[in-house]
């Protein structure tokens, strides 16, 4: 399974639109998922910026702090970069990636815990069908994102 992730950067924070490319005969066509906030981008620094753009190997995970989430494999320069629930990413984030369903304000959504559960189940359906799963991180285009 194919993830994509198109992000627009702001001093602020970072926010995304994420897509699962669905792969049908000779076609490719990317579902909305759901919509993505991190930190802004401050050079790759740990624990205060979003991670560089990129294709990474997302693997599922446990942890009695974030319960199942989502993990990022082989991010340069960094490590323990998660899918976890966050409305805030100032206040909430270290560098990870929250899913959010709707977009409040930069950085910020709201429902994350759903937009979570949706993820979650998407990739563990792949990893049943034992897919590889991949997320491409790249600069956003603008005509399929909402104006804050």
């Amino acid at each position: 399974m194919e993830l994509l992730l198109q992000r627009a950067y702001f001093k602020q924070g970072t926010n995304g639109t994420l897509f699962a490319s669905d792969t049908s005969f000779d076609s490719v066509q990317d579902r909305f998922l759901c919509h993505t906030i991190e930190l802004p981008w401050r050079n790759n620094k740990r624990n205060i910026s979003c991670i560089p753009e990129g294709v990474y190997e997302i693997i599922p995970r446990f942890s009695k702090r974030f319960q199942h989430h989502l993990i990022l494999k082989n991010v340069r320069g960094r490590s323990f970069i998660l899918f976890h629930p966050a409305n805030d990413a100032l206040r909430d984030l270290e560098g990870c990636i929250a899913p959010v369903t709707y977009l409040s304000g930069i950085g910020k959504g709201i429902y994350s815990k759903d937009a979570m559960q949706k993820l979650l189940s998407l990739v563990y359906q792949a990893k049943d069908r034992k897919e590889k799963i991949t997320l491409t991180i790249k600069s956003q285009n603008y005509e399929n994102y909402r104006t804050l």
